[in-house]
């Protein structure tokens, strides 16, 4: 039995790759991914990610599907619709901390693993690490745009890539700011029996 990742995501791909997950396939859903009028940013991760969860067909396989959400303020900051706009996000996010929230949900099934009435057991949780940009003129933002990273980029920056020269600190994981929180996503993998049982008591629990 394997993984199915419901993500297109080369950054989750490749931590998950590292370590040592096996992945049978991607299959990432089609679905919108609006925020509903007045949701919160850590309960609009949760939902697209149990969304998706559900969206992939994936017989005897488990599925885990993933969102990321930058926010400041109960502002969400998604991937931005041109260099203007991103432009106007990098400047918000500028000399300030902002926070990162990555939700993930596991639907497992096979064999030992528990199901309730609805079908396979659904592992759903979040992390949130929270991120300081050091302060950005005009200049650094165009200079960082002039790469092309922000494009398809939630809050316009990717941590793992050039943008890591616009942060000063993070608090919390710093894989939940790439895309998925690692320790965790393996403590709940371990649970359902894709991994052998971890115990380390460093690992914050879900």
């Amino acid at each position: 039995m394997a993984l199915v990742l419901a993500s297109g995501s080369p950054r989750r791909r490749q931590l998950l790759q590292a370590a040592g997950v096996p992945i049978h396939a991607i299959m990432p859903p089609e679905l919108p991914e609006d925020p509903h009028r007045d949701e919160a940013p850590v309960a609009f991760a949760r939902r697209i990610s149990h969304e998706k969860a559900l969206a992939v067909a994936a017989p005897g396989h488990h599925v885990l599907a993933a969102d990321t959400v930058v926010h400041l303020a109960g502002r969400i900051f998604g991937k931005p619709t041109d260099d203007e706009h991103a432009a106007s996000m990098l400047a918000a996010l500028s000399g300030r901390w902002h926070a990162v929230t990555t939700a993930w949900c596991l639907r497992a099934c096979g064999p030992g693993t528990p199901a309730g009435p609805a079908g396979p057991a659904l592992l759903l949780h979040s992390r949130t690490s929270r991120v300081w940009f050091r302060p950005l003129g005009p200049a650094d933002i165009d200079r960082y745009l002039a790469s092309g990273e922000h494009h398809d980029k939630a809050g316009a920056y990717a941590i793992q890539g050039q943008g890591v020269a616009l942060v000063e600190r993070v608090r919390g994981s710093y894989t939940n700011v790439i895309g998925l929180p690692l320790s965790a996503v393996l403590r709940d993998l371990a649970r359902v029996g894709l991994l052998p049982a971890v115990d380390n008591p460093a690992v914050e629990k879900p």
